[in-house]
């Protein structure tokens, strides 16, 4: 389900002037999308038959890549605390498309996403070159999808999912389900795996609504891209990496699912609210 908002998310424009603008930093992506994948991808042709399901080499692409994107939206990013070595997952709360970005460029992940986003123009493509794992919420399903992420954590791939399982519009932590976290606990994985807690907090420009990054709702992707692009400054986004959970030391998912939540939304509070120097 998507989460809504009785109060309407902000008006999808911006200034005509801004046009220049948009469009010098939507080529630039474009251009660094198109040659960093394509790059990728040979590279992973000669990966994929060396190494099989790891991929010790091509995640660095999608790192730089997200890197690069963020330097041309002119979106900082600041971060506490460091992305763990252990074996496992992180999550985080969920904000925004940007939040692919963000969470890719501040380490090397594969994004766990709802089985629809393989069907987006553009962006399931890109997903799907990523290493995404798809997966549907439906309890039919659940058997498959636990197997999928054991085959992927077995691998030693570090997964990213949001048990929130929707965006919002960056002014909350919606409750966390406890679903996907099933799959760290089968007796083989349990003991070499660990959950790191992520709190992810945006900060709008000077003078902007404060929820000018997220998307949520049936807002649309294209109207809410360009605001971002048009934008002369930008606000600035926060990431607190939170101490390892070792899964071992919890009773069940849904122990681990509350502790979890618990260290996103204490970092998510403690972020104070920012205003761009002039």
């Amino acid at each position: 389900m998507t989460w809504t908002s009785e109060v309407p998310p902000p008006e999808q424009a911006f200034d005509a002037r801004a046009w220049p603008r948009v469009l010098l930093r939507l080529g630039a992506l474009g251009g660094l999308m198109v040659f960093g994948l394509s790059f990728k991808l040979v590279l992973r042709m000669v990966e994929r038959p060396v190494f099989g399901l790891r991929r010790p080499i091509t995640p660095i692409i999608t790192q730089a890549v997200c890197r690069l994107a963020l330097k041309i939206m002119g979106l900082p990013v600041h971060v506490q605390g460091q992305p763990m070595r252990q074996r496992g997952a992180i999550v985080a709360n969920h904000a925004s498309w940007l939040d692919i970005f963000v969470l890719n460029a501040a380490d090397r992940v594969f994004f766990v996403s709802k089985a629809e986003v393989a069907d987006w123009p553009g962006i399931g493509w890109l997903a799907r070159a990523t290493g995404t794992v798809f997966i549907r919420r439906d309890r039919r399903e659940a058997t498959r999808q636990k197997l999928l992420f054991e085959a992927r954590l077995a691998a030693g791939h570090r997964l990213l999912f949001f048990p929130e399982g929707t965006s919002s519009d960056t002014q909350r932590v919606l409750p966390f389900k406890s679903t996907l976290f099933a799959a760290f606990f089968v007796p083989q994985l349990r003991d070499s795996l660990h959950i790191q807690p992520v709190s992810v907090t945006y900060h709008a420009p000077q003078g902007a609504d404060p929820r000018f990054y997220g998307w949520w709702g049936d807002m649309e992707f294209a109207g809410h891209l360009l605001c971002i692009l048009a934008s002369r400054r930008q606000g600035r986004v926060d990431l607190v990496f939170h101490p390892p959970i070792a899964v071992a030391d919890m009773p069940d998912r849904k122990a681990l699912t509350l502790a979890a939540e618990g260290a996103v939304r204490a970092g998510f509070a403690a972020q104070p609210c920012w205003q761009e120097e002039r």
